[in-house]
Order: structure tokens, then sequence, then C-alpha cells
């Protein structure tokens, strides 16, 4: 896994990162302090993915309602 702060992972990187976390708690034999450790990690990355994907639908909406003006009152 990476080493990145939390905050700088794109939404790419992040949902890599608990793709392989979801991988490996499916898949392998963890103690309940690796297994809880990997859980809480999974926890941040997905809050972080969900964090991007509203960022990025706000954007998509944004510039929606800037297509649907009017000429005149775009330039304002």
């Amino acid at each position: 896994m990476q080493n990145i702060p939390m905050s700088d992972l794109n939404y790419e990187q992040a949902f890599a990162e608990l793709e392989q976390i979801v991988n490996r708690l499916e898949s392998e034999t963890l103690n309940l302090e690796e297994s809880l450790a990997l859980y809480e990690r999974g926890q941040l990355l997905s809050a972080r993915c969900a964090s991007l994907l509203e960022t990025a639908e706000l954007r998509v909406q944004q510039l929606r309602l800037e297509n649907q003006l009017p000429k005149d009152e775009q330039d304002d």
C-alpha cells in the first residue's frame, strides 16, 4: 500500500488502494488487528472516494448551469 497522505490521493489512487484492501480482506488469513487496521484504512479511502466524486459531480452541475444561462447573463 502507498504511504501517500489521504488528502493527496486522487480518485484513481484511492480506489485502487481500496480494491487492494478488499482483496486482502477477502483472500488472506489476517489476525484481528491487521483486519481492523485494513478495515479502518478502507473506510477512510471510501470516504475520500465519495468526497472526490461529490466534488466532481458539483463541478459538472455548475458547468451545466453555466451552459444553460443566456449568453448575456454568462458575462456577469
